[in-house]
């Protein structure tokens, strides 16, 4: 029941830090920089604007795609072993997919432009990212001890 718990809480702390913070660019924050503008972009597609093409279609592959994820981590038991990044995952990317029904494509804001533009993003695509390279640390350099399972 533990680790039902840390998932929760960090899936809607993700979720609510992600949405805090994105309100403030939807109200006009703006702050330019010399490498990073803070400024608002909305974003139709996923990383880097593809699949932009799907249009309205995209949300609700995404949505059905989250869902899925968050079945097949409960179903294979990875939530006993993955709790918080699993968490950070999910909260991650329904706080983009809310972005998609309520204003019609994900609130990025970080503008990276010293030296080379890259994409635009935000705390849910970076919540993203350290899911990713934490289950991957776990998985390559932590192996799981078969009494665990």
């Amino acid at each position: 029941m533990r680790v039902f718990a840390v998932f929760f809480l960090v899936l809607l702390g993700t979720f609510i830090i992600d949405q805090n913070i994105k309100s403030l660019f939807v109200e006009g924050y703006y702050r330019a920089g010399d490498c990073i503008d803070l400024e608002l972009h909305y974003n139709k597609g996923v990383a880097f604007s593809m699949f932009a093409f799907l249009g309205p279609y995209l949300k609700w592959i995404q949505a059905l795609f989250v869902l899925g994820m968050l079945f097949f981590v409960l179903k294979e038991g990875y939530i006993k072993r993955y709790a918080f990044p699993i968490g950070l995952l999910i909260g991650g990317a329904l706080g983009n997919v809310y972005d998609r029904f309520v204003h019609g494509g994900v609130v990025d804001y970080v503008a990276w432009h010293c030296g080379f533009n890259f994409a635009v993003f935000n705390f849910a695509d970076i919540a993203i990212d350290v899911a990713v390279a934490w289950i991957l640390v776990m998985v390559y350099f932590f192996k799981e001890d078969p009494e665990e399972k």
